[in-house]
């Protein structure tokens, strides 16, 4: 059964001519390495039975067996007991070779001169594909999969399956949400930032960053301006970039953004006032007040970006969208820091009139997020499975966030962290001269990631000698170590414990 599709799938790859100088076998070898070396088989895929092959190429059966076997030997194959020969996951692991273009592709279209918007050109994010192979991964954004609530999202997921529940979702909803999910976000979600809200003033999205995206898209043009915190979020100011606004940046102090340095001609603020990225500062309560007074002197709106704000705090505060009175803050939220990054749910709060047309705009864009996974989620909530794992998270962060400061005190005291009491990271700024870029490459041959700090800078001299350590991914017990490491790594000798 799975052969049929045989010829289909392979008729593009295997070019054998009798006028050939090579052997056919030969010729067989070589179309089955050149497909494996750029990739253009999955190791998933099984190659086609040497009979379907023979068949297919019109050789004797006998020479492509031959042709498998040789390659077994060289190692490109694998051959798998009554599955048949598979490409050997060790070839793949290996860099591809650099692809040679063919001499029909000479022409080949340059789209990087066709674009029109320089999505490419901007800041690359903070990759770390291997990061749970890492022993020390303080990485920030991941999760730490001893506390992924594993059998209460495998309940949420098999509810969501039952017969009535995939009549409430299967079906296209072109604009709109899951209303369970909607009542979810707006009983259980907003309420402890302070935010009570209509069920037409939310929107579901793809994560936070998708709705900046769509929020830029929306409102901002060439020539917005956009006042940010600097050092701030590097992916929130591409966007607004690819939207063609102006980036004003905002110098941030241990009290958040400095309001008063807000420049009064800025159409827009973005914000992240529960715990500042990086450095984790909470915006006080007088800057708060401040922001929103300018904001309604000067026709500004607020991006609030409840960054790091899911967790429990020892001093929580409430969102600057439960403080407004005139319509102008635009709260983005997202369950990436507590459920999974992964799942990429996210919510906008904003008037009913902006809600409106952001729905309208998404309805281009990608109609609805898969209703599936939120009907799934809007279970979990409604269930009491986030709540629980909320407190859950908050406990063991808040410890492993003591023992990290305690450990940097003790191996790497001449860095300063911020005195913040939430979030899941630490800012760690470094003597002078410190490169922590030629750190995170040292630590990372000790099996230690980190995250420099100069990405979150909008300078044309970035300062390098600020790091980000984030505590979601690690381990209580391999933060000492980790950080033991680290100052190895740093050239500094760790003292005994």
């Amino acid at each position: 059964m799975p052969q049929r599709n045989d010829t289909a799938i392979w008729s593009g790859l295997f070019r054998i001519s009798a006028e050939s100088g090579q052997t056919l076998q030969a010729q067989i070898r070589q179309a089955i390495v050149a497909a494996i070396l750029d990739r253009q088989i999955a190791a998933s895929m099984p190659l086609p039975s040497c009979r379907i092959l023979a068949e297919k190429l019109g050789v004797a059966r006998g020479t492509v067996v031959l042709a498998f076997q040789q390659l077994v030997d060289q190692g490109f194959l694998v051959a798998r007991e009554r599955r048949g020969h598979f490409v050997n996951p060790d070839v793949l692991a290996t860099p591809a070779k650099p692809h040679q273009k063919a001499p029909d592709q000479a022409n080949e279209i340059d789209w990087k001169a066709r674009r029109k918007i320089a999505a490419s050109d901007m800041p690359p994010p903070a990759k770390h594909e291997n990061w749970i192979k890492s022993s020390y991964p303080f990485v920030y954004g991941q999760f730490d999969p001893a506390l992924f609530p594993t059998a209460e999202w495998r309940e949420c997921n098999r509810m969501a399956l039952a017969v009535l529940e995939i009549r409430n979702w299967a079906s296209d909803m072109v604009d709109r949400d899951d209303p369970l999910l909607i009542e979810q976000i707006q009983a259980r979600l907003l309420p402890r930032r302070g935010i009570f809200a209509n069920p037409d003033e939310i929107i579901v999205t793809l994560g936070a960053q998708n709705a900046l995206y769509m929020l830029a898209t929306l409102l901002m043009s060439k020539g917005s301006k956009v006042a940010m915190e600097d050092p701030g979020y590097p992916d929130a100011r591409s966007i607004f970039r690819l939207a063609g606004a102006e980036i004003q940046p905002v110098p941030v102090d241990q009290s958040g953004i400095v309001t008063a340095s807000i420049p009064n001609d800025s159409g827009f603020v973005f914000v992240t006032p529960s715990h500042h990225c990086p450095t984790m500062v909470p915006l006080s309560a007088e800057r708060r007040q401040d922001l929103l007074a300018r904001a309604n002197r000067h026709n500004q709106i607020i991006i609030e970006d409840g960054y790091d704000s899911q967790l429990l705090d020892e001093a929580p505060q409430q969102a600057l969208k439960s403080l407004d009175r005139s319509g102008r803050v635009v709260y983005v939220g997202s369950m990436s820091k507590t459920l999974a990054p992964g799942l990429r749910l996210g919510y906008i709060v904003a008037s009913a009139g902006l809600i409106a047309e952001l729905r309208a705009l998404r309805r281009f864009m990608l109609r609805h997020p898969p209703a599936n996974n939120q009907r799934a989620v809007a279970l979990f909530l409604s269930l009491g499975h986030h709540e629980a794992l909320v407190r859950r998270l908050s406990s063991a962060f808040d410890e492993r966030r003591k023992r990290l400061v305690h450990a940097i005190s003790a191996f790497l005291p001449e860095w300063r962290s911020t005195d913040s009491a939430g979030g899941t990271s630490l800012w760690l700024e470094g003597p002078r001269g410190t490169d922590s870029r030629g750190l995170a490459e040292a630590a990372a041959s000790r099996s230690v990631i980190i995250e420099p700090g100069d990405r979150f800078f909008d300078r044309t001299e970035k300062p390098s000698r600020f790091m980000r350590l984030g505590i979601s991914s690690i381990a209580l017990q391999h933060i000492e170590p980790g950080i033991r490491e680290l100052a190895t790594a740093a050239g500094r000798r760790p003292a005994a414990a």
